[in-house]
């Protein structure tokens, strides 16, 4: 069983959906408590075709992230699904404001593999920090500001946990 966690609204709602496979393109999901049984066949032009218990539904994959659009008959509904780690991760990165020292964290226990800049060094917005490998994959931690590095709290091969402290950037 997966879990993923679909925004809606433009990320003002969230709603929880288990899935499991029952068999070829067979899905089992959970929605709100209530189990649902989906027929999903894959088109080659980008599109989905379900069978929701007994409805009929056309989703678009816009293919570029995890934005998908569904079509129900003349309506679009353009939805975002994650993974619970990637919603972990926007979470962690969105706590970053621009005004003032600004302190990186481990958005989830991991081990440092790379450290990007060191103290002293200007840095641009977005500009890479520190790698963070967690769930065998690697989290480029990155500058939320132009500024300074004043403090680099970690070391390659340190192991981190959850929210430690990574970086400060003024």
């Amino acid at each position: 069983m997966s879990t993923y966690v679909a925004l809606l609204d433009g990320g003002r709602r969230e709603e929880s959906i288990e899935v499991r496979q029952t068999g070829a393109g067979t899905f089992e999901v959970r929605l709100r408590g209530e189990v649902h049984v989906v027929d999903a066949y894959k088109h080659d032009y980008g599109t989905l075709s379900l069978i929701v218990d007994t409805a009929s539904y056309t989703a678009t994959l816009d293919r570029r992230d995890a934005h998908v659009r569904v079509r129900v008959r003349d309506s679009v509904y353009p939805i975002e699904i994650l993974d619970e780690k990637k919603l972990r991760i926007r979470r962690a990165t969105a706590r970053f404001t621009v005004d003032g020292r600004q302190i990186l964290t481990a958005p989830m226990p991991g081990r440092i593999v790379r450290v990007l800049a060191k103290a002293g060094d200007a840095v641009k917005a977005g500009q890479g920090l520190v790698v963070v490998e967690a769930l065998q994959m690697e989290n480029e931690m990155k500058s939320p500001k132009d500024g300074k590095v004043l403090e680099v709290l970690v070391a390659e091969g340190q192991a981190v946990e959850a929210n430690a402290k990574l970086c400060v950037v003024e």
